[in-house]
C-alpha cells in the first residue's frame, strides 16, 4: 500500500495541466516526500471533491533531468503516459532553460524536445509487438488479434488495441471501450482505440484509456495506432492523428516513435492539510 508520509502543516503543492484535453494533475516530488495511497489518486481524481485528471503524474529525482511516475484515475500505476510527460518537459525546460530534455519513466528512458511554436515533442521509445512484449495471455498474431473486429496490439511501455473501423464517430465507445479494456487476452487489462483513415497519413481516433474511460486525447495511444496503421499499411511512419481534443503528430523512427503536440499549464494550486488528512 503507498501512502502519504508527509503530513507537515502546510499544504501540499500541485499543477493542473493538458495536451489536447487530456488532464493531469501533477505534483512535484523533488524538494519534499511524497508517497501517494490508493485512497488519496481516486479521491484527487474526483472532479467533485478533488481536482480531477485523467491522470496523476509525479516527478522525482532521478538519473537522468528527472524521474516521472504515472497514476490513472481509479489508483493503478502505468509506466507511460506521453502527454503528461510532454506537459512535464515543457514546465521543465521553462524552468531550467533548456531545449531538450532526458526523463527516466518505468517504461524508460525518454528524450524531449521543445520543437518551437509551443509545440513539444517526446521519443516514447520503441514499440513493442511481440504478444510478451505487450503483454498478451497468448501467443497471438498481434497484428490481427483474435478478437471481433481483428484489431492490433501494440506495447508502448503500457498495452494497446486499435481497432481500424469505417467511422470512428459512430463507434459506441463507452460500451465497446469498457468491455474490451477487461479482455482475457490482456492479463494487466488495455487502452483501446478506434480508429478511421480520413486521407493519406490522416487519422481520427477516439480513446478509452485504461483505468480511466474515454479521455479527450492520449499521447501513448496516438503513438500505438500510427504504429498500427504503419503496420497494416494504411498510413507511413508518419503521421497525423485528430483526436476529440485536437491534433497531434507521430512519427516512427528508428530510435523510437516521437509525438508531438501543444501543451498547458492550466494554474497551479495546492491541497489543504485538512482535505489530506480526510482522506487518510
Amino acid at each position: 500500500m503507498r501512502r502519504m508520509t508527509d503530513r507537515s502543516d502546510t499544504n501540499l503543492p500541485f499543477m493542473k495541466m493538458h495536451g489536447l484535453g487530456n488532464d493531469f494533475v501533477v505534483l512535484d516530488a523533488r524538494d519534499r516526500e511524497i508517497d501517494l495511497s490508493d485512497a488519496l489518486v481516486r479521491n484527487i481524481a474526483d472532479r467533485h471533491r478533488g481536482v480531477g485528471f485523467d491522470q496523476l503524474a509525479v516527478i522525482r529525482n532521478g538519473s537522468k533531468d528527472a524521474h516521472l511516475e504515472f497514476y490513472n484515475a481509479d489508483g493503478s500505476m502505468s509506466s507511460a503516459c506521453g502527454n503528461a510527460t510532454r506537459c512535464i518537459a515543457r514546465y521543465l525546460m521553462t524552468e531550467t532553460g533548456q531545449s531538450d530534455l532526458s526523463l527516466t519513466t518505468d517504461h524508460g528512458t525518454l528524450a524531449a524536445k521543445d520543437m518551437g511554436e509551443g509545440l513539444t515533442s517526446v521519443n516514447m521509445g520503441l514499440p513493442g509487438l511481440a504478444w510478451q512484449d505487450i503483454p498478451l495471455s497468448e501467443a497471438v498474431d498481434t497484428l490481427s488479434l483474435p478478437i471481433d473486429g481483428a484489431p492490433v496490439a501494440t506495447g508502448m511501455g503500457n498495452p494497446h488495441c486499435t481497432f481500424f473501423v469505417e467511422d470512428a464517430e459512430a463507434v459506441k465507445i463507452e460500451e465497446r471501450g469498457a468491455l474490451i479494456e477487461h479482455h482475457p487476452l490482456f492479463p494487466k487489462r488495455t487502452n483501446v482505440q478506434f480508429a478511421s483513415l480520413l486521407g493519406e497519413n490522416h487519422l481520427r481516433m477516439r480513446v478509452w484509456e485504461r483505468g480511466v474511460g474515454v479521455t479527450l486525447a492520449s499521447g501513448s495511444s496516438s503513438c500505438a495506432t500510427v504504429v498500427a496503421a504503419a503496420r497494416r499499411g494504411l498510413t507511413g511512419k508518419s503521421a497525423r492523428i485528430d483526436l476529440d481534443g485536437g491534433t497531434m503528430h507521430v512519427e516512427w523512427r528508428e530510435d523510437g516513435v516521437w509525438l508531438t503536440g501543444p501543451t498547458m499549464h492550466v494554474f497551479s494550486g495546492s491541497f489543504t492539510p485538512d482535505y489530506l488528512e480526510s482522506v487518510g
